[in-house]
């Protein structure tokens, strides 16, 4: 790509060739305008017949893309607030697990706001209506502490564990600092006008998922019923759960699952944690039998001693991580050969940032990477990581998305809007947020 950088008058910046994202750039000029005090740009020409208009901050960041130059702290967006609401959504398809029945999502939706009006968002799932509602104050808190600060990924989620250092970064604050970060990239990829898969460095292509909807712990039929109807879409895999009292009824359900679908179709199964080690190494010898693609979180997700034990035993692959809060577990668990595969949660690895780092480390461990809820965001990350295996999808989120993720013949869409995609629908979100 070459660029020109005309000689022109101070208040104009004129760029002339090239592309962007791949696409002719036209010759035109960026012209600051001030505007209520704060200043704005708009370029005097369309990009493939689409106005483009460009904040003050967004100037640094094209001519960043276009010269191939960083932007200095003074040219990143700046922080100016945090909001946040809880909602408690509708599931097409209640889930019921070992550890808890599901009927309801409860997220927690956050919403960054730069000094530049750029919007970043990401949400979190937090499981209990209560714990959303208690989130709500705790982002508006650190909206104030981080106002003004630019939005360096780094710096940022260095100052959040700042923040949170004496209660710490665990559990339900691990979902704000995660959700926090998320967001911070999604304004970031969006002032440069890019996915944030591009804006990671990956090109858009579909990333295979496995349809996680549903599925609980229901009878052998039933099941069976449900796993034909979540095909639909062409999805090529599907997870069950499992751990009922005994383990004949875990097998029935099992048998009449796999009976039902393709021998093409992946069948993965996951215990949430229901089993002790001695049931769980009799449970993962049985089902090397079934055809299982994959067995997650036999035991309790953060005793890798036990768990590689069962890996060493069973010929089927086993699957954790979704339970890895930042990387220390994350180096536990590859240290003890505890699974075959790691699964990451954006909630608790620590946002886009947590993401980088833990994709990293499986791939110098040669795991391959799978992704635990969050599909809108997560289809993004996977798209950009190393030994990219399996997108957990499920539609929680979807009532109050603009735009749903789309799955075309079993992968999910990248979606090419700048950002990770995320966009609310405000009178649904009015409709079921939590007071």
């Amino acid at each position: 790509m070459q660029v020109q950088i005309a000689d022109v008058q101070p208040s104009e910046i004129a760029v002339s060739g090239g592309s962007l994202n791949g696409q002719p750039w036209p010759a035109t000029a960026i012209n600051p305008l001030l505007t209520n005090g704060s200043e704005r740009g708009i370029l005097d020409r369309s990009i493939n017949n689409q106005p483009c208009f460009l904040r003050g901050s967004q100037q640094g960041a094209l001519l960043a893309v276009l010269t191939g130059k960083p932007m200095t702290h003074s040219e990143m967006p700046v922080l100016r607030s945090l909001a946040a609401t809880a909602v408690k959504l509708p599931m097409n398809r209640p889930l019921g697990t070992s550890a808890k029945s599901i009927e309801e999502a409860c997220l927690l939706l956050v919403d960054l706001l730069t000094e530049d009006g750029i919007e970043g968002r990401a949400y979190a799932f937090c499981y209990q209506p209560s714990i959303a509602r208690s989130l709500v104050p705790i982002v508006a808190e650190l909206g104030e502490q981080l106002a003004g600060k630019p939005l360096v990924p780094l710096d940022l989620a260095q100052a959040v564990s700042r923040y949170f250092r004496l209660p710490g970064v665990a559990g339900p604050l691990a979902m704000v600092a995660s959700s926090v970060d998320t967001a911070v990239w999604d304004a970031r990829a969006k002032s440069v006008g890019m996915p944030l898969a591009v804006y990671l460095g990956a090109n858009l292509q579909p990333i295979p998922a496995y349809n996680s909807n549903g599925l609980g712990l229901m009878p052998p039929e039933a099941a069976a019923d449900e796993a034909e109807a979540l095909l639909a879409g062409g999805f090529g895999a599907v997870k069950l759960r499992l751990g009922r009292s005994h383990l004949e009824h875990d097998l029935a359900t099992v048998r009449a699952v796999r009976h039902r679908l393709p021998d093409s179709v992946r069948l993965m199964v996951d215990f949430n944690q229901a089993l002790t080690f001695s049931d769980a190494m009799q449970y993962a010898m049985a089902l090397d039998n079934e055809g299982i693609y994959w067995i997650e979180e036999p035991i309790r997700h953060d005793d890798y001693r036990h768990m590689a034990l069962i890996a060493q035993a069973a010929r089927t692959p086993i699957q954790i991580g979704e339970n890895f809060t930042g990387l220390p577990p994350m180096v536990a668990a590859l240290e003890a050969s505890a699974s075959d595969y790691v699964m990451l949660d954006l909630d608790r690895i620590g946002g886009v940032t947590g993401w980088q780092r833990a994709a990293g480390l499986a791939a110098a461990y040669y795991r391959e990477v799978s992704s635990h809820l969050f599909p809108e965001v997560s289809a993004h990350l996977m798209a950009a990581t190393p030994g990219r295996h399996w997108l957990e999808y499920v539609d929680w989120a979807a009532p109050i998305l603009q735009e749903p993720l789309h799955i075309k013949n079993g992968a999910a869409i990248v979606p090419d809007r700048p950002g990770n995609g995320l966009a609310w629908k405000n009178d649904v979100v009015a409709r079921y947020r939590l007071v």
